[in-house]
């Protein structure tokens, strides 16, 4: 009889534990979702026993600090598809004061994959060893992201600096889990508590982040709204060049110089800037005056736009230009879409609840009145939801009063496509609270939404 081969338990281990993975993080998800959940519904039970108003909101900032604790605890340990979560979740407009302040630091600190995992993938992908292809290579990353991180370097006989964007090996399969979990919760919780057709979402979701992982529709989004800025903003707003011949699982760009618009402050006070000054001043509306405009360009003019600007995505360079990185999330809207957006901006941008009230059923999205005033609080939900200026009296999403524009209009139908413009005007919202600056984006995008119409032949006596 033949000797067994000897059992590598290593190899074993390695291989149970890459089987249980998914597992143990979709047990690691619930137990911790509930936890915080629960904690919210039994403390609605105990705040409607307190009278005092004042006493009332100390109690729910208290409660809102302990969520948030769990909440970024959760994230930082899970990692991966929540620190996209954590993204979203941590804005000022949409969560409470506590969660922010938590969440913030997670945006970009993703753990980085060590640098011989980096090396592997880079020679497994160009063919050829790092040294052969570069002349530098920074073996510590200038950031890592949930799906990649990047690295400054310079290609052989080249004189300009060049970002190398490399996956995290094995990261897809753990993302799917994660954003099928959050389906499942989405489900839950839109039956019970917040009327937002929240599985539709989170189906985007799983779309978007699918795509994230195909880097050659990145370089050829990367390309296509790079040259449509150029002939549409005139570079005030920048995107990387790419260099076409490195597209895999790695992509290589231009090195944009620039400061994380997070480090904006900290860099203005260097400069011995007073940050309430009016260069300062000037400087911040400057910044996000052409952000806003170049977002309304892709998304009403063109319909592709980039998806992402969270700022972890946004570099604020000399002159205050702006440089927009990251494509790995964009958006192709359909022109009927787009173009019951561009009715519905002028409905915000106007104050009209009739035109707004008709632009919803056009996108639509399906709601329905549980209050008196139905086409004023459909107009607030429209404010709230997608311009950056708040409705009056309204300084956060609060889903769980019941004074909220969302309580008292259901959302039960949501169109999936939809989602990247919300999340946008959203994250455009966050930026301006960030800045210190209250502007509606409506109101900017109102000549641009007007010409988008005109050119359709649905609006008569517009100059285009």
């Amino acid at each position: 009889m033949l000797p067994l081969p000897p059992i590598d338990l290593k190899d074993v281990q390695q291989k149970l534990a890459t089987h249980f993975r998914p597992w143990q993080r979709s047990l690691q998800f619930w137990a911790r979702a509930v936890d915080i959940y629960t904690g919210y519904k039994v403390f609605q039970l105990r705040v409607i026993l307190v009278k005092d108003v004042k006493k009332q909101e100390e109690m729910w900032e208290r409660q809102h600090e302990v969520a948030a604790e769990k909440i970024y605890a959760m994230c930082s340990d899970l990692g991966g598809f929540f620190l996209k979560v954590a993204q979203i979740i941590g804005k000022p407009d949409l969560a409470p004061a506590a969660w922010v302040k938590r969440l913030v630091t997670l945006c970009d600190h993703a753990p980085a994959t060590p640098f011989d995992a980096v090396q592997l993938m880079l020679e497994t992908e160009l063919g050829r060893n790092v040294g052969e292809v570069f002349e530098r290579f920074d073996v510590d990353p200038l950031g890592s992201a949930s799906i990649a991180q990047v690295h400054r370097a310079r290609l052989r006989g080249d004189k300009t600096d060049v970002v190398v964007k490399v996956q995290h090996p094995g990261v897809q399969d753990l993302m799917m889990t994660d954003i099928r979990n959050l389906q499942a919760f989405a489900l839950c919780i839109q039956k019970t508590d917040i009327k937002f057709d929240l599985y539709s979402v989170t189906k985007e979701m799983e779309k978007q982040i699918g795509y994230e992982f195909d880097f050659m529709r990145e370089a050829n989004a990367m390309e296509k709204i790079r040259r449509f800025l150029y002939e549409n903003n005139k570079k005030s707003v920048l995107v990387p060049r790419l260099m076409r011949d490195i597209v895999t699982r790695v992509l290589v760009m231009e090195y944009i110089d620039g400061v994380p618009i997070l480090n904006l402050g900290a860099e203005i006070a260097k400069r011995g800037i007073n940050p309430g000054g009016k260069i300062a001043v000037a400087a911040k509306q400057k910044i996000l005056q052409s952000l806003t405009l170049a977002y309304g360009q892709m998304i009403l003019k063109s319909g592709f736009f980039h998806a992402d600007p969270h700022p972890g995505n946004i570099l604020i360079c000399k002159g205050s230009e702006v440089a927009l990185l990251d494509y790995g999330q964009v958006k192709d809207l359909p022109d009927e879409l787009r173009l019951g957006y561009a009715s519905l901006v002028l409905a915000i941008a106007d104050g009209d609840p009739i035109r707004a009230s008709e632009s919803y059923r056009e996108l639509g999205i399906g709601t329905l009145s549980k209050c008196e005033n139905e086409q004023h609080e459909l107009l607030r939900l429209a404010e709230t939801m997608f311009d950056t200026k708040l409705p009056p009296g309204v300084t956060m999403l609060q889903p769980f009063s019941e004074e909220s524009s969302i309580k008292k209009i259901a959302v039960e139908t949501f169109p999936e496509e939809l989602f990247s413009v919300l999340r946008t005007v959203h994250l455009l919202r966050g930026l301006s609270v960030g800045l210190g600056i209250n502007y509606s984006c409506a109101e900017q995008w109102r000549p641009i939404a007007e010409e988008a119409l005109f050119r359709a032949g649905r609006l008569t006596g517009c100059q285009g």
